[in-house]
């Protein structure tokens, strides 16, 4: 793994849907990937530790801020943020997650529903990696059913208390700001903060023994009586379906990220396959093994061109939440076959994070469940086919607001 092997995976010239800049940017981010972090990555993911001291070293690449503009943001295309993702992803998951929180969930929020004192003041900050965000919405007894969240902002004189518990909070930790979704007892209605490192009141643990995207400091968070002023409010949320905004970029993203664990776990294997020998013969020279491979790689590039006409559509307003559901549970689905397939062409080494594969194999886990589990997802792409939601029960059929 500290070698990273070369890619194999673009068996369709795949290269070539991508615009000069795209590629420019695939290519920056997969030398960074592939010299500073494939070589010390699994001893991080083994002690689930964040490697902070790369994190000066990515702010170079200018990918802070994603598909945001001005602020000192990059201002790429959708599809420039999804492939330096896709090529972080190749090599860790975890460190795709964490600029994924960071830029499509943190930031973007900031720089669409923010005031511009707010976006002035963090986005600049933010998109050099001087400050990291995290993004606060699911709570301990609301993950799929985030409209019903109980954490409440109550208003006072210059502010506003805010009290509550979030979970699985990636970034949390160590995060600089963090965007904390809240219900206001006045109006009943969601609304957003700010909450900034060390405010009183605001504690956070990490969420210890997981199995999957062990880098990423997923936390609890405990809102004791938290004050923040009237200036930490996001002037543009007034309602929960506001987190849409964000979420139709971030639901892309997510779509994308087990494309590039696919990716990194087939060519890991190509070359494995070539390099280790039994009965005096390459592993790649067994028809089994050349079976699993094709189906590897053929899930890989379908997977790719179902996250690129997803992007597509959404650059053309033209996406849906069926759309995004559909592709996102599609594609978790179909990268755990494609890891499980890639740790039974190791062998015994399929089970070791050194060789990448086991690492993989445990991060798409993750993938299958954080957005919206593959569950609802596939229930929202159900209510698009059908026209009926079945997240409710049927004697209480309203129009409803999923979380996906």
């Amino acid at each position: 793994m500290a070698n990273f092997p070369p890619p194999a995976h673009d068996a369709f010239r795949i290269d070539d849907l991508l615009s000069p800049e795209e590629r420019a940017i695939r290519q920056k981010t997969r030398q960074f990937m592939e010299a500073e972090v494939a070589p010390i990555i699994a001893d991080y993911w083994e002690r689930a530790e964040f490697p902070h001291q790369v994190v000066p070293k990515l702010a170079k690449l200018n990918l802070g801020g994603g598909v945001l503009k001005g602020y000192g943001c990059p201002g790429q295309s959708i599809m420039g943020a999804a492939i330096a993702n896709v090529e972080i992803a190749r090599v860790d998951g975890s460190m795709s997650t964490f600029l994924m929180v960071h830029n499509s969930l943190a930031m973007l929020t900031i720089g669409l529903l923010g005031s511009e004192a707010q976006k002035e003041e963090l986005l600049p900050r933010m998109a050099a990696l001087q400050l990291t965000g995290a993004w606060a919405l699911t709570e301990p007894s609301n993950g799929s059913d985030a409209s019903a969240l109980e954490s409440t902002a109550r208003k006072v004189d210059g502010g506003w208390i805010l009290n509550g518990q979030k979970r699985w909070i990636g970034n949390a930790t160590f995060a600089d700001v963090v965007v904390v979704w809240a219900r206001n007892l006045d109006t009943r209605q969601i609304n957003a903060f700010i909450v900034r490192k060390g405010a009183k009141g605001f504690v956070t643990s990490k969420i210890e023994n997981k199995i999957a995207l062990r880098s990423v400091q997923n936390a609890d968070i405990v809102m004791s009586d938290v004050f923040v002023s009237d200036s930490a409010r996001l002037t543009g949320v007034n309602s929960f379906q506001d987190t849409n905004k964000v979420l139709a970029i971030s639901r892309i993203m997510v779509a994308w990220q087990p494309v590039g664990l696919c990716m990194g776990v087939y060519d890991m294997c190509v070359r494995y396959l070539k390099e280790r020998q039994q009965f005096q013969t390459p592993l790649a020279a067994f028809q089994i093994s050349q079976e699993k491979l094709a189906r590897m790689l053929g899930s890989t590039q379908a997977m790719f061109l179902m996250a690129w006409r997803l992007s597509k559509l959404h650059e053309a307003g033209h996406m849906t939440h069926e759309m995004a559901s559909t592709v996102k549970a599609w594609n978790t689905r179909v990268s755990r076959e494609v890891m499980a397939m890639g740790r039974e062409l190791l062998g015994g080494n399929g089970i070791v994070s050194d060789f990448l594969v086991a690492k993989a194999f445990c991060d798409a886990e993750a993938y299958h469940t954080y957005e919206g589990t593959y569950e609802v997802n596939t229930l929202v792409a159900g209510r698009g086919a059908t026209g009926i939601s079945a997240i409710k029960a049927r004697a209480q059929q309203k129009p409803t607001q999923v979380q996906a």
